[in-house]
């Protein structure tokens, strides 16, 4: 039975371009996610969009001599071209600063504060001695009061995931400028945290078995130190606070944070309105059988397993003090946070400073897009820290996709074309060929239940088992020296494109760009899986921006279709690109090693 799959995409920061640390952790996850859900027949609903508020982009724009404005607008077109390169299929990829999301963040923030779990409170606020501005609390690094480790964030501490606030760090200092902060008395608003503490420890303790281990765990660690959660700050760049008198004042806005993860909501209002049909989104937001799947880094499991489903109790009414849902309506938790681990770069964090990065369009100008999803799926950071070097990415392009998968296309293809111009029928079946193919039917269901638990590395190496074994068929068959039995090398010709299609649709998620151009090998029309496009639209204000947005209905479906005898083959082109090994050298040296 069809369901309603929302894939909610953690929003990239708008304060410079993407780097593939970055995508392997909500970019291709949450890609692969959905393409095979969509091909499983499920409606998905893929949304996103750049996150443009807050101090960081201030600070970036002061550094480069331009608004704030100028900065976010800036970097969210290059983000929408650098991932809609990627072949992300977003169905809305959206902003921040649009004001259907001004007006979407406001009201949830009126319907916490309505059922009591907003309320003011004086509390101690960062601030620059050298230009008056709020600093945000992960601008302020210092020694964690509870552990010791010296590189705590003003928000948490990454080493033993307590919540903390500047305040409580040993030796605050900037990471802006270094210098120390000053504390001084500001009024803001807090979530109530400590108020969904049960209903939070029930809800996810009733994920055991579902969610990823070192999520859920991460997660029930925090319960046992909730403390209210700042949501406002003092500066003026972002969401008005919709209380009068706060709207009215020019340096009170909604943290960052707090707009941040409304914009799964807001963006799913958007896609609604821009479909045609306003009221559609409630189906993935309300509908009781619909599935919310959340994408992102480790370094935002706070907020989408604990932070943003109190925000979704507190709105629906159902934390410690109750209430009524707001006027959109009682609102769907998660169903799953799919959180990846940390991507680092030949044994080193990312660092655009220090040079220690590869942007994803500098990386696309130079290897194919299947290339860089193919290695974020097999040797990704999906449930444990990984390195990415460009030796095993090298291994993997020209051992895997070019030796293992772009030969069995290769050469079953133009075999077939060579011989005979069509696709061959099949006459007496062997033993091994019914086993080939009964092998590769048999992975449709197994490769099924690995994405549809996010387990992407699981997925695709069993497809390639499909394609090694394939390899291994062809080879002991050897159809090249049968000279007297053109019978039999039909049958082992169709039986080796039937397992190429089969491979074509299982690897599908991970490899539409080849998948596509498989699908046209064989005589297939119109779209096997669909791509994003860019679109320009135009806010209720006027000004215009850019979307990722896409038709993904295509032919591409979750099962082995039989293969068409008699449709003509041309002899194919590579279906991948072989890399020379100085290609490792010249990286390296880019990096400056």
């Amino acid at each position: 039975m069809s369901q309603h799959i929302l894939t909610a995409v953690a929003w990239p920061y708008a304060n410079g371009p993407r780097h593939i640390g970055h995508v392997s952790g909500f970019g291709v996850p949450s890609d692969v996610f959905s393409r095979y859900h969509r091909m499983a027949g499920n409606k998905v609903l893929m949304v996103s969009g750049t996150d443009e508020h807050g101090t960081p982009i201030q600070v970036q724009a002061d550094k480069e001599g331009v608004s704030a404005r100028e900065l976010a607008d800036r970097y969210n077109r290059v983000i929408v071209e650098d991932l809609q390169a990627l072949g992300l299929s977003y169905d809305l990829f959206t902003r921040t600063t649009t004001d259907n999301h001004y007006a979407v963040a406001q009201e949830i923030f009126k319907g916490l504060h309505a059922n009591g779990y907003i309320f003011p409170h004086t509390t101690m606020g960062a601030i620059s001695p050298s230009n008056g501005r709020t600093l945000p609390d992960r601008y302020i690094e210092g020694t964690c009061p509870i552990c010791g480790y010296d590189s705590a964030r003003g928000d948490q501490c990454d080493n033993c995931g307590n919540q903390l606030d500047p305040v409580q760090l040993i030796n605050p200092v900037s990471k802006i400028n270094g210098e120390t902060p000053i504390f001084v008395e500001t009024e803001h608003f807090m979530l109530d945290l400590p108020a969904f503490a049960e209903v939070l420890a029930s809800w996810l303790q009733s994920k055991e078995g579902d969610w990823r281990p070192n999520v859920l765990k991460f997660a029930l660690n925090m319960l046992g130190d909730m403390q209210p959660r700042a949501i406002s700050r003092d500066l003026d760049w972002g969401v008005p606070i919709p209380l009068e008198g706060w709207s009215d004042q020019a340096n009170k806005r909604l943290y960052v944070w707090f707009d941040a993860v409304v914009g799964y909501l807001s963006a799913s209002i958007e896609w609604a309105r821009r479909s045609g049909d306003p009221e559609a989104w409630r189906q993935w937001w309300q509908d009781p059988e619909a599935r919310g799947y959340y994408f992102m880094g480790k370094d935002n499991i706070v907020f989408h397993a604990e932070i943003w489903p109190a925000m979704l109790l507190g709105y629906n009414g159902q934390g410690a003090r109750d209430g009524k849902p707001g006027s959109l309506g009682a609102l769907n938790l998660p169903s799953e946070v799919v959180s990846s681990e940390f991507l680092t770069m030949e044994g080193r964090k990312f660092s655009s400073s220090r040079q220690v990065v590869i942007y994803v369009r500098d990386f696309l100008a130079r290897y194919d897009a299947d290339a860089l999803r193919y290695y974020i799926a097999v040797a990704g950071p999906e449930n444990q820290d990984t390195d990415f070097t460009w030796s095993e990415f090298l291994n993997r392009n020209n051992g895997e996709l070019v030796a293992a998968w772009g030969n069995l296309v290769n050469r079953s293809i133009s075999m077939a074309a060579k011989n005979f111009g069509v696709i061959p029928e099949a006459s007496d079946l062997t033993d091994a060929d019914r086993a080939m193919l009964e092998r590769s039917r048999a992975a449709f269901p197994k490769v099924a239940a690995e994405f549809e638990r996010s387990r992407f590395k699981n997925a695709t190496t069993e497809a390639f088992e499909v394609i090694r074994e394939a390899n291994k068929y062809l080879a002991e068959q050897e159809p090249w020296k049968i000279k007297d039995n053109p019978a039999r090398v039909k049958t082992i010709l169709h039986v080796a494109l039937q397992v190429v299609d089969d491979a074509k649709t299982l690897l599908t998620p991970v490899l539409p760009n080849s998948s596509n151009k498989i699908y046209a090998m064989f005589g297939g029309t119109g779209v096997w899986s669909g791509m994003p496009e860019i679109q320009e639209v135009t806010d209720e204000d006027g000004r215009s921006y850019p979307i990722i947005t896409g038709s993904y209905e295509g032919a591409a479906r979750w099962e082995s279709t039989p293969i068409r005898v008699g449709t003509p083959l041309a002899p194919p082109t590579p279906l991948f690109t072989k890399l020379d090994p100085k290609i490792v050298d010249e990286e390296l040296a880019r990096l400056g090693e």
